[in-house]
């Protein structure tokens, strides 16, 4: 089976990794080789839609809470 050398990584990168391994309870190399099959063969949980997402979302109040300031802006000189 081909290797992978992966250099000049990132120091933040690798100690989640090592985090992450050590979550799933499984070697660095393994979590590495498990991330790279989710991503790019699509093995894994499927991602929800935009749909999906929006319908999950908390009710957050009533949409006058959101309301826009309607500012013009500043007049420009041309």
């Amino acid at each position: 089976m081909p290797q992978l050398i992966v250099r000049q990584i990132e120091e933040i990168v690798v100690k989640k990794l090592k985090a992450s391994a050590g979550l799933h309870g499984v070697s660095t190399e393994e979590e590495h080789r498990q991330i790279l099959r989710k991503v790019l063969l699509g093995k894994g949980a499927k991602q929800p839609s935009l749909k999906e997402h929006l319908l999950n979302m908390p009710n957050a109040g009533p949409d006058s809470v959101f309301s826009r300031i309607h500012d013009r802006g500043r007049k420009l000189g041309l």
